[in-house]
């Protein structure tokens, strides 16, 4: 059954009531006067009453084979499908194919969420800077590239804020 509203400040008012009671928001400025200042105030009730939204993520839960730290770069096994920390020190070995990133420290044997595309908080990045998973440091980014014969070159993404990590994993190149 639909309610029919008056095309007039009363019909929009009640309108987003209606809306506004259907989602449980606060009507905080209410009662809304029948005029101009009572849309007002209905409106800034609507506005206010929207959750804020943290960053789009996108990822899965795998168990970890090995103490991950937040925001480790992460591979796969093969083997298992359990994840740890990637590295560019061999550019053959299934180590340098990043999957994602550790959400949080999980402790070998516990369940991780990775994070695959999105924007994850990390600490001091440089806004526009590109990160490389790292050839001497397994799990970590690094804004040098790898660039020894046999290494591999791996894209995990770029730094959009000083602390917003926007992953965009590329595949390994391995370096001759």
């Amino acid at each position: 059954m639909s309610t029919a509203y008056e095309p007039n400040i009363e019909g929009a008012i009640a309108v987003l009531r209606d809306l506004m009671i259907a989602n449980s928001f606060t009507l905080t400025r209410q009662p809304y006067e029948p005029n101009y200042r009572g849309l007002v105030d209905a409106v800034i009730d609507l506005k206010e009453g929207f959750p804020t939204f943290s960053p789009l993520q996108v990822g899965f839960d795998s168990i970890a084979f090995e103490n991950l730290s937040n925001g480790d770069a992460l591979y796969m096994r093969t083997s298992d499908g359990k994840v740890g920390k990637a590295t560019a020190a061999d550019g053959t070995s299934e180590a340098a194919f990043v999957v994602g990133l550790s959400e949080a420290d999980t402790i070998a044997g516990e369940t991780v969420k990775v994070i695959v595309v999105g924007l994850k908080t990390l600490s001091g990045l440089d806004a526009g800077d590109l990160y490389f998973l790292s050839a001497s440091t397994a799990g970590a980014i690094t804004l040098t590239a790898p660039s020894s014969a046999g290494q591999a070159v791996v894209r995990v993404g770029e730094a959009a804020t000083a602390t917003d990590f926007a992953i965009q994993i590329e595949p390994p190149i391995k370096l001759s």
